[in-house]
């Protein structure tokens, strides 16, 4: 394939892509024949994994960036435009999930950070792309939220916080744009089997793998749904988690295990 033939390749831009859902996703764009853009800030083990994948430089570039940096990451969308040309769907996918607990002073620390790299990174991931986008009159905005954003658990006010948040901007942005024929597709993870949940002291039912998941997403991204729960089993959990009146939520939830705080928080 020449160079011409490669740049016309549908294009994906993911954040948090060295691992789990991130990388699970890129694997499914890539055996789509996509071309990717991978964010990452441990860029060294994204480029192994790359090369283990037999994707090369003409078809997966790798960035460096810490979404919490909000300079780094929009200037890293800013050189994606400049070199790989106008993503058609762009997955702000890169979070933190720790627990906290609000007595002890540094967890307050613990907080600012969930909330810069779930919440403000998100919003700092898209920010390059939508005066482009709108300008091209398409393009697909993805953020990943999870069932946490439904109700509060112990232990989990940061993340719970942060992905309640996420679902609340992606509704708003949704709405920004719709005249604008940019689709914003809020993803909501039920348990997904990678490093952020393999420490969880607590049972984890319907858990997925990360490539079931990244497999489900991929559709519900090219259906430009408004927002999809995944697996599906979890759709029901949520809608019960938003109509369980909250003594009998407290009830269930009494003596549920805490998600680890930081070690050496």
């Amino acid at each position: 394939m020449d160079d011409l033939a490669r740049q016309r390749l549908p294009l994906v831009f993911i954040t948090g892509a060295s691992s789990g859902i991130g990388q699970a996703l890129a694997l499914q764009y890539a055996r789509r024949g996509w071309r990717l853009a991978l964010v990452a800030r441990r860029v060294e083990r994204l480029e192994a994994w790359a090369r283990e994948q037999g994707l090369g430089p003409e078809v997966c570039v790798a960035y460096e960036a810490d979404v919490q940096d909000v300079d780094r990451i929009v200037a890293v969308g800013q050189r994606c435009l400049i070199e790989q040309g106008l993503p058609e769907v762009v997955i702000a996918n890169a979070g933190i999930s720790v627990g906290i607990d609000t007595a002890e002073r540094d967890d307050l620390e613990v907080l600012r950070e969930i909330h810069a790299t779930n919440t403000v990174g998100l919003a700092a991931t898209f920010h390059p792309f939508i005066r482009p986008m709108r300008l091209a009159r398409r393009g697909r905005l993805v953020g990943v939220a999870s069932v946490a954003a439904i109700r509060g658990l112990p232990g989990h006010g940061g993340y719970c916080a942060s992905k309640a948040a996420v679902v609340s901007y992606c509704e708003s942005l949704r709405l920004e744009l719709r005249g604008d024929d940019i689709r914003v597709v809020t993803l909501v993870p039920g348990f997904v089997d990678t490093p952020l949940t393999r420490g969880n002291p607590y049972a984890m039912p319907f858990l997925i793998s990360a490539d079931t998941f990244a497999a489900q997403a991929v559709k519900a991204i090219d259906a430009g749904v408004r927002w999809r729960v995944i697996p599906w089993p979890m759709a029901w959990v949520v809608c019960l988690l938003r109509l369980l009146p909250s003594p009998i939520y407290d009830r269930v939830l009494q003596g549920r295990g805490r998600k680890p705080r930081r070690s050496g928080s």
